[in-house]
């Protein structure tokens, strides 16, 4: 009997072991012989929709939401014939206060007097939040969008996805000026808007040890943007 119980600790602890492993995958390769597989879209097997536009307060512009069509089997396969019951989501994206969430491949954009529909960007992307700074546009008529995303295949696994690393973007509200505002392989903690200001403060991680992890021993970086500025430029500070 004790013979057995050793196997079975011995068991239990590869697969604790093997689970970490699973688990510390980096989310950064620094292999720059392979740049890994030429993306074409989040997922190619799957199929894109868009929702019904969204107009934010005080705009003139429709935002239409772009993403995959959601497709869910229901139940333990339940089957009537041969066929499994599934259902299908045809919403993408939810609205909050000045706010779209979602998993979206991409948006465009549409003047209301205007049947020309524009995309935000040509490249794969997966877009987690985008918001609208109303308390700005109120103040300066300057209607900005803050954008939380991933934009590049960071762990080289072939897919965009969360485990890669999360992005900050600015957007006019017409989606023109696309811009990129936290540093390559530096990963998006939070970001804050200071009204009083006009400034947009936000933190990153950098791997600073190269180890494709971020933790304890890497250095975070803070950052901000003067909104009203012709160019959105990064200034560092050291609150530390």
């Amino acid at each position: 009997m004790k013979t057995v119980a050793v196997v079975l600790i011995n068991i239990a602890t590869l697969l604790l072991v093997s689970c970490k492993k699973e688990v510390e995958k980096p989310k950064v390769i620094y292999d720059t012989t392979n740049k890994g597989r030429q993306l074409t879209k989040v997922d190619s097997t799957q199929v894109s929709i868009a929702d019904l536009p969204i107009q934010m307060e005080g705009t003139d512009y429709l935002i239409h939401p772009v993403g995959d069509l959601r497709v869910y089997e229901r139940g333990a396969k339940a089957k009537y014939g041969s066929s499994s019951v599934i259902d299908l989501s045809f919403t993408i994206s939810n609205l909050g206060d000045d706010e779209i969430t979602g998993f979206l491949q991409n948006l465009k954009f549409q003047k209301l007097d205007s049947d020309t529909i524009k995309s935000l960007t040509d490249k794969p992307a997966l877009i987690l939040t985008v918001t609208y700074l109303k308390a700005v546009a109120d103040k300066t008529n300057k209607q900005i969008l803050v954008y939380t995303m991933y934009d590049v295949d960071t762990n080289k696994d072939g897919k965009l996805d969360t485990s890669d690393i999360k992005s900050l973007y600015l957007s006019e509200i017409s989606g023109e000026h696309f811009t990129k505002i936290s540093a390559d392989f530096q990963e998006l903690i939070d970001w804050n808007l200071i009204e009083s200001k006009n400034r947009l403060y936000f933190r990153t991680v950098e791997d600073t040890n190269k180890n494709g992890q971020f933790d304890k021993n890497d250095v975070v970086q803070y950052s901000y943007i003067n909104l009203l500025a012709k160019d959105w430029e990064v200034k560092n500070y050291e609150p530390i």
